[in-house]
């Protein structure tokens, strides 16, 4: 990698995580959400997900931590949004499902989330989007390689 590569490659991490920091101030302000309270409740409203998800396969579905996951399920449990119940095959894990009112709180959010996509993509054409979304997924994917291959050099080293 030539120093231009590296000064565009910490230009471009230092961007996206700009926006990062812009996207979550902004969700807040302008939906009422965190962006792990906006992934959390998107998520349980898909379909397929109506009879709940495991904890652990929803922390795997939005790539957050245990200790995150599980504290922004208790804040929207106190505030009515979801609810844990056991799982059927497993007696030690629980299922997570949005409550009636957790599901009509999502539909009443619907104007707001679309207006804001709306905002935030202003400047993109269909194209545009498409090409970033391409982009954002060979990101993460090289991302989650770093990972694996730090996970595999750390078991070679024990």
């Amino acid at each position: 990698m030539t120093q231009d590569d590296k000064s565009v490659a910490n230009r471009l991490f230092f961007r996206i995580f700009q926006a990062s920091n812009i996207l979550q101030k902004q969700t807040v302000s302008t939906v009422g959400l965190t962006t792990v309270q906006w992934a959390v409740l998107g998520a349980l409203s898909r379909s397929g997900f109506e009879q709940g998800i495991a904890f652990n396969d929803l922390t795997e579905y939005l790539i957050v931590s245990r200790q995150s996951l599980d504290g922004v399920l208790k804040r929207l449990e106190r505030e009515g949004h979801v609810f844990r119940v056991p799982h059927p095959d497993d007696g030690r894990a629980r299922l997570i499902l949005l409550t009636p009112e957790g599901r009509a709180y999502w539909q009443s959010l619907q104007p707001r989330i679309h207006d804001f996509y709306a905002q935030g993509l202003e400047s993109f054409g269909f194209d545009d989007m498409v090409s970033l979304l391409h982009y954002i997924n060979k990101l993460q994917k090289d991302l989650a390689s770093i990972q694996a291959k730090e996970k595999i050099t750390s078991d070679l080293n024990e």
